[in-house]
């Protein structure tokens, strides 16, 4: 049976990234429906399944609607059990979980001044005191869940869902160059490059650098905070 998995634009949407990443790396049969938020078209389709013009959405076999990145993990989470989305282990996935709800509630200044584009580089005017309390604190949560549990992902030998939950802050990472640990081989920065390498998300990138659209106040908030900007998508401005 086939799920129908509504997200928005790849350069932008940093929460369809997530839920696209849990069908992705758990081989939940899945049908994409590319609905552009930043596009600037009016969208009948994604007016009516979602009032908000919020992604993703996730429309089950049996034909109930279900948003918001959380609610679809811990949907699927009850449908496919045998799937590992959350760790086995009862102490792993209490941090697991912990962690995600962290991600998913907070981190808002590195929400705001670190716009999700996968398609540029930034260098920042400036970084304030606000968001390098939050990268100190991913340090903190990434280095307890990889050396709790033994690493190469945050809950153990396995992509469990919290890092789907975690993945569009690598690209942040990537797009403003911050680094989490000034050390060589800082756990933190290894998991952040660990997760940039992975298959699903280099075809997640490519599909950013071939973004056509451009939305005028997302743009607007990257030259706010911006420096220098180097342009890396291939499509259309």
């Amino acid at each position: 049976m086939t799920y129908d998995l509504y997200i928005g634009d790849p350069s932008f949407s940093s929460w369809s990234l997530r839920g696209w990443l849990i069908f992705e790396k758990f081989g939940i049969p899945y049908c994409q429906h590319l609905l552009g938020i930043y596009d600037g078209r009016p969208n009948a389709e994604l007016a009516e399944l979602s009032p908000t013009r919020l992604l993703p959405l996730m429309r089950t076999p049996d034909g109930i609607l279900v948003g918001d990145t959380l609610a679809i993990a811990e949907t699927l989470v009850e449908r496919h059990p045998e799937n590992g989305l959350w760790p086995a282990d009862p102490a792993a996935r209490g941090l697991a979980r912990w962690m995600a709800a962290e991600m998913h509630s907070g981190f808002g200044t590195l929400r705001s001044v670190c716009s999700m584009t996968g398609g540029q580089r930034v260098v920042l005017r400036e970084r304030p005191a606000a968001l390098e309390t939050e990268l100190q604190r991913l340090r903190s949560l990434w280095t307890e869940g990889l050396t709790r549990f033994g690493g190469p992902f945050l809950a153990g030998a396995t992509f469990t869902a919290v890092d789907a939950f975690f993945a569009p802050v690598a690209f942040r990472l990537q797009t403003y160059g911050l680094r989490l640990d000034t050390a060589p081989d800082a756990p933190a920065d290894a998991y952040t490059a660990r997760l940039l390498a992975l298959p699903a998300m280099r075809d997640w990138y490519e599909a950013a650098l071939r973004e056509p659209w451009r939305e005028a106040s997302h743009e607007e908030d990257i030259v706010r905070v911006a420096a220098s900007i180097t342009e890396l998508r291939h499509g259309p401005p």
